[in-house]
């Protein structure tokens, strides 16, 4: 079984726990007071990369850097969002540099889908 069809459990979960995680700090920051900002950017970025960790699951048959789109993308999200809400709640974050850590890694997993064009699986 290759790495992409062990992940894509992951992916679905991910992007399910992504996605109402996204829409409850949406509620959040509406509602919630204190410092809205922070659980508008954390949603934001929980909303963005729901659907992509959906695309990557139902993808991963054709998409060879799946797995490693898919694994960069969990965790800059997690690090990132999960900053700011730590933030937001505690008044201290996870750890320094940790949202620019998740947004690096972010990004570093938007390039693995791009590398998947010229990557490509033999069909």
């Amino acid at each position: 079984m290759s790495l992409n069809a062990r992940l894509e459990p992951v992916l679905y979960l991910f992007a399910g726990l992504f996605g109402v995680s996204g829409v409850a700090l949406a509620a959040l920051a509406a509602h919630g007071g204190g410092e809205a900002n922070l659980a508008a950017s954390a949603s934001a970025m929980c909303l963005a990369h729901a659907p992509a960790l959906l695309a990557l699951a139902l993808g991963t048959a054709r998409l060879k850097t799946a797995w490693l789109a898919g694994f960069l993308m969990i965790v800059g999200t997690l690090l990132f969002a999960g900053d700011l809400v730590t933030l937001r709640f505690t008044g201290a974050g996870l750890f320094p540099y940790a949202a620019p850590t998740g947004g690096w890694a972010m990004k570093l997993g938007w390039l693995a889908v791009a590398a998947g064009a010229v990557f490509r699986v033999r069909a």
